[in-house]
């Protein structure tokens, strides 16, 4: 057998990534607190002045979906525990790793889910592939139903388990029920799903899914990350809105999306977390997060409770792009949700878009494709923060319009041939 040269085999599958067209560039991007949504691209002090960010770019991208990373006084929450007890919180949590602001979070993230206990990750994918895999590892033969667009971590949680994995077609209940009639009722079962899909922005009947699972005797696992702080009163997530939070049986979620910081965690009754707790390798051997993550955190949540005007300003103008696009004939999937996903298809077609709105127009918005997305169905996925206003949504459609081909507002555009369902994609 030749001997392998690792370095012109890996090399050789960059290449042929590259080569699909799904190769990416990563920017780096100055998201000042002051001119936000304006934003500045930073490549280093040996580019050229146009490059080091001489030049402002309006940012369409961000997952910080209630600007609460920009926001004084979780600011000074953070800054205030730094300078009392330091950056690193000095050990896992049962070295040393456990504080006072820890704890704080934990009972706070329990409280806002309606559950019994909560436990932090360093991110809302280490809790997912790690509190999957440890509940699938505990039920022998279990069986998992899984979305089929489920977010990266809770199919690695999957797979890691090595548990049989039944799928079943995107928000599709019907097909989730004739898997699960198949399967034998006293089979230990898991359905994995989530309350809100980034790249579609589709939202989904959690309580329909919790009826399912009683009916077939299965535990549920539901991902919010992109719904809490957003849905729901008080920001509870759409499990909440629906009225089923206390009876989802492990529900997901991130400090790094409406609540501007960084880490994930996960909320449960008692015998549930406890077992996590106790057998999960994610959480046993990992250094904790920042106190002053957590503190912030906790901070963070104690004000979006309040934030109604915030949610509200979002979910109006999300409506109002949404009508821009349709008016214009722009491509995209259509939802009540916060997301837009405005679709090229092609890979290559979705960078375009992104260089020419970034070149030309002073916009900035990232292109999705492959893998992130299927195949053929790239798209520019759009997000409204409380800092963006009707005018800014104005300028972005009339590039959007520029550089899609689109130039004039169609007034006779029928909704079939603009929008999308994520099901159709």
């Amino acid at each position: 057998m030749k001997k392998l040269n690792y370095k012109i085999f890996f090399s050789d599958l960059v290449k042929a990534f590259r080569g699909d067209g799904f190769f990416r560039r990563f920017t780096p991007i100055v998201r000042e607190r002051i001119s936000f949504p304006f934003t500045k691209v930073d490549y280093g002090r040996n580019k050229s002045d146009n490059e080091s960010g001489g030049s402002q770019l309006k940012i369409w991208c961000t997952n910080d979906y209630l600007n609460m990373s920009h926001d004084d006084d979780v600011i000074d929450e953070m800054v205030s525990v730094i300078r009392r007890v330091g950056t690193g919180s000095g050990g896992t949590r049962n070295i040393s790793g456990t504080t006072p602001y820890h704890q704080r979070l934990e009972k706070t993230l329990a409280e806002l889910h309606n559950k019994e206990g909560a436990l932090i990750f360093n991110s809302a994918y280490l809790a997912n592939q790690t509190s999957i895999w440890t509940v699938c590892k505990a039920l022998n033969d279990i069986c998992v139903f899984s979305d089929s667009l489920n977010h990266a971590s809770l199919i690695q949680g999957i797979k890691n388990s090595n548990s049989e994995c039944k799928i079943f077609k995107h928000n599709n209940l019907e097909d989730l029920e004739k898997l699960l009639k198949e399967t034998d009722i006293n089979r230990p079962k898991l359905i994995v799903f989530e309350s809100l899909y980034s790249m579609d922005g589709t939202i989904v009947e959690v309580d329909k899914y919790v009826a399912l699972a009683k009916k077939y005797n299965a535990l549920t696992y539901l991902d919010e990350v992109h719904a809490v702080g957003l849905y729901g009163d008080k920001g509870r997530g759409i499990a909440a809105k629906l009225g089923v939070a206390d009876q989802v049986d492990i529900i997901n979620g991130t400090l790094a999306k409406s609540f501007g910081q960084i880490g994930g965690y996960i909320v449960a009754d008692s015998y549930l977390l406890e077992y996590i707790r106790s057998f999960a390798p994610g959480f046993i051997f990992t250094t904790s997060i920042m106190p002053s993550v957590a503190a912030a955190a906790a901070k963070s949540i104690e004000l979006v409770k309040e934030a109604d005007h915030k949610r509200s300003h979002v979910m109006k103008h999300a409506k109002y792009l949404r009508d821009k696009l349709t008016s214009y004939g722009i491509p995209f999937i259509d939802s009540e949700s916060h997301i837009v996903p405005v679709m090229a298809f092609d890979s290559e077609l979705a960078k375009s878009y992104s260089k020419k709105l970034n070149e030309e127009y002073g916009i900035y918005v990232q292109p999705i494709f492959y893998p992130t997305v299927s195949k053929k169905s790239a798209r520019l996925r759009i997000t409204i923060t409380p800092k963006h206003n009707k005018q800014d949504i104005d300028e972005l459609v009339n590039a959007l319009a520029m550089v899609t081909g689109k130039m004039l507002p169609k007034n006779n555009t029928t909704e079939s041939n603009v929008k999308f369902s994520s099901a159709s994609i």
